[in-house]
């Protein structure tokens, strides 16, 4: 009995000893990550940690206070918690992109389908999940290079990956050369560079001169699965802007590389859903081995392209199916072959390992076709415009009556669309003297912008910028005269005049700022948000949020111009400290209503971990 009782106490007292330690090791671990989730992470909106003088170019807080009381924009009471610091993320989220975080989609158990790409479209975080923290640029971050030199050389600290140049080595797509990544041009099918390669389809296509601008009839190009969008690099000296697309694939820094060049590029996926683009948008669109299957879920790929393409438009298509002479390849292309026919598109040309389809200007392919013909017509009440979260159709999209009679989009050449009122601006009720006015009150007011910033920038200080609230793309028009691009962003939820932009030879995208920008951080000079934080507290979203947003999406020493009312102004003005902002310029908006006008530079700063890795 005594042995027994004994043995029973040992194992008792075994089984007390071993639920201490999992009891310590459970509190251990629980607080150990409570202080690195608020240190390093910054999950939920309360989790704030003193920066003090961590970073470079950061102030010290003497006061010790990390909170200060305000009262937010639009409420007559009720008061908030502004922080005077914000925590900086751990180092190894300075590439973060929130709603195309794989990490995210592991976390979350997401069941997506892999073989149809769903695992590179948007997928944002939750609100509890949301990182309340600055991202900090890499160790040995530099402000970038200038355009135009920026086109053929960026600082390899500032994209600190190398793996393509191992890996594209024979392609010419970049070489790593000291402290710089030095891009040639060349691309997976084009070698021996992009500007001959370009220079070929317009010779292809009997275009004057060889030019692919032919004339200024083509100025929007869809470039899908771009690479380092050398493509679309060099088709800016051909007064052509291309959106580069690639998704954040295993080639995940391509559009970095592109936005850091200072080339027009968006990270978007062929996958489930409508590109964010609306309907009738691009000249041109071009793959060039862009490893895209198009004849999966019934072509339903092409199918996106044709909707996005204009009457008579074009798709350049450089792959082996085009020119290769074994079973699978021959497969292919007669099944393609066939597909598009039924779509009735043409071979414009064909030479080597390059074939070109061209649209049909009317719907009246589309009628003569037998009854019953796959791919069938999209229905009546189908928006070819619609393109927020919503999923591709496996249809054609017919021509509106306008475009039926005029054989084609009506558009001037550019550049004389960017100012000509385009034709679908009566979709919207809209004058030719409305769009004119509107098109001369943003030059006055991009006119002042200049004056104001004129002390801080020259003609190379910004290239990347983004027009957060676009309406007519007037912001971009007003800039032709400089060396910029600008990505125009329609709200999902207003007028979709997108369309309008693309008319205008412009280009954008559609986005909720309730949400993360599909962008890399550091990626825009100058963002410009008129009425943004307006529009965004009639949604009940969080304008601190959208200050991360702006912040994260920001290059360091870039600027943003706020147009808004007072109430937004001085919210603004009490975050400035903690995003380590600086005010610029202030000023009123010149007897056009209440609106403020309010310039931010963004500071420099590297964290104390970054500092010490680039030493």
């Amino acid at each position: 009995m005594r042995g027994r009782s004994d043995g029973g106490q040992k194992k008792r007292l075994i089984a007390s000893l071993c639920a201490v330690v999992i009891f310590l090791g459970f509190l251990y671990v629980y607080y150990g990550w409570s202080s690195r989730g608020a240190a390093d992470l910054g999950y939920g909106s309360k989790s704030l940690r003193k920066l003090g003088s961590s970073y470079l170019g950061g102030d010290d807080d003497t006061d010790g206070k990390q909170y200060e009381s305000s009262t937010k924009f639009g409420q007559d009471e009720g008061e908030d918690i502004v922080p005077k610091t914000f925590p900086v993320c751990d180092d190894r989220h300075s590439e973060l992109i929130p709603c195309l975080d794989r990490h995210l989609i592991y976390q979350m158990r997401l069941k997506l389908d892999l073989s149809v790409m769903e695992h590179y479209e948007r997928h944002c975080p939750p609100p509890e999940r949301r990182y309340n923290c600055l991202i900090p640029p890499p160790p040995g971050y530099k402000v970038p290079i200038k355009w135009p030199q920026s086109r053929d050389e960026v600082w390899k600290a500032n994209i600190p990956h190398t793996h393509l140049a191992h890996e594209k080595s024979d392609q010419n797509w970049m070489v790593v050369q000291g402290e710089k990544i030095v891009f040639p041009g060349g691309g997976t099918h084009f070698h021996y560079g992009a500007d001959k390669y370009i220079a070929s389809i317009a010779n292809m296509l009997n275009f004057s001169h060889n030019n692919l601008n032919n004339e200024g009839r083509i100025r929007t190009v869809l470039d899908v699965g771009c690479g380092v969008a050398s493509f679309g690099a060099y088709l800016l000296s051909s007064d052509i802007i291309a959106m580069s697309l690639a998704p954040n694939d295993v080639h995940q820094n391509q559009i970095q590389f592109a936005l850091e060049r200072g080339i027009p590029a968006y990270l978007g996926v062929l996958g489930t859903k409508r590109l964010p683009y609306p309907s009738r948008s691009f000249e041109l669109a071009h793959c060039s081995r862009c490893r895209i299957d198009w004849l999966q879920r019934d072509g339903i790929l092409l199918l996106e392209l044709d909707r996005l393409l204009r009457p008579g438009g074009y798709f350049a298509y450089s792959s082996p199916e085009a020119y290769a002479q074994d079973e699978e390849d021959l497969r292919i292309w007669r099944e393609m072959s066939a597909l598009v026919g039924r779509m009735c598109w043409r071979i414009a040309a064909k030479r080597n390992q390059t074939v070109i389809w061209q649209k049909p200007l009317t719907n009246d392919c589309y009628m003569e076709r037998e009854p019953g013909t796959n791919p069938p017509l999209c229905r009546s009440d189908d928006d070819p415009d619609a393109v927020w979260g919503v999923p591709m159709e496996a249809c054609i999209t017919p021509y509106s009556d306008h475009d039926q009679k005029a054989k084609g989009s009506g558009l001037a050449p550019w550049p004389a669309r960017l100012t000509a009122p385009p034709p679908r601006l009566a979709d919207f009720g809209y004058s030719s003297e409305m769009f004119e006015k509107d098109t001369e009150t943003w030059r006055h007011r991009v006119e002042s912008y200049w004056n104001l910033l004129s002390p801080k920038i020259e003609d190379d200080t910004s290239r990347n910028l983004m027009d957060m609230k676009a309406n007519w793309g007037s912001f971009a028009a007003a800039l032709k005269s400089k060396n910029v691009w600008v990505m125009n962003v329609v709200p999902e939820d207003g007028p979709n005049t997108l369309k309008v932009i693309y008319d205008r030879g412009l280009i954008g995208t559609t986005h909720n700022w309730c949400e993360a920008f599909s962008t890399y951080p550091r990626t825009y000079d100058l963002l410009h948000a008129w009425t943004v934080f307006s529009d965004i507290k009639k949604k009940g979203c969080s304008a601190e949020d959208l200050l991360l947003e702006m912040d994260r999406i920001l290059r360091p020493s870039g600027y943003v111009i706020i147009r808004d009312k007072q109430p937004v102004i001085d919210f603004v003005k009490k975050y400035l400290s903690a995003l380590h902002w600086e005010a610029v310029a202030t000023a009123d908006s010149d007897n056009e209503g209440d609106d403020i006008v309010f310039i931010i530079q963004k500071k420099l700063w590297l964290t104390s971990e970054s500092l010490r890795n680039s030493e």
